[in-house]
């Protein structure tokens, strides 16, 4: 499975996307929002899942997540907010907009791990029948 991390913070998307490679995921990176559009437009395959930080130039996640959602051939892509935004109309504002999670910064690999797995996006290893 592919993963999309978008977040302004390199080392943030290092962190993410440590996790992510250890969970069994291929990992593209963006820096702003933009650049995740750019970066969805040039991919034969679309990613499972996007990691998508709140504040960021160019273009923020809440108008990121906007945007995919208004493309029906992007509806595949599971979408998580990322982010240091804690106030709960924040949280509100990105579930309506069509993110399916939200994650607070900072988090611990294993809060990562368990919203994957609320969402159905936890790798199943080579050769595991489950």
């Amino acid at each position: 499975m592919r993963a999309l991390i978008v977040d302004d913070s390199r080392a943030m998307r290092r962190i993410v996307g440590r996790i992510l490679v250890d969970a069994g995921y291929e990992v593209l990176e963006a820096g702003d929002g933009q650049e995740a559009i750019d970066v969805l437009e040039a991919q034969a395959e679309l990613p499972a899942l996007a990691c998508v930080d709140w504040n960021m130039p160019v273009m923020d996640g809440l108008t990121f997540i906007t945007e995919v959602r208004k493309r029906p051939e992007w509806r595949s892509i599971t979408l998580m907010m990322v982010t240091t935004e804690s106030e709960q109309d924040r949280i509100v504002r990105a579930l309506a907009a069509g993110a399916h999670e939200y994650l607070i910064k900072p988090f611990t690999g294993e809060a990562l791990m368990e919203k994957l797995d609320l969402l159905g996006l936890l790798p199943v290893p080579a050769g595991d029948p489950s």
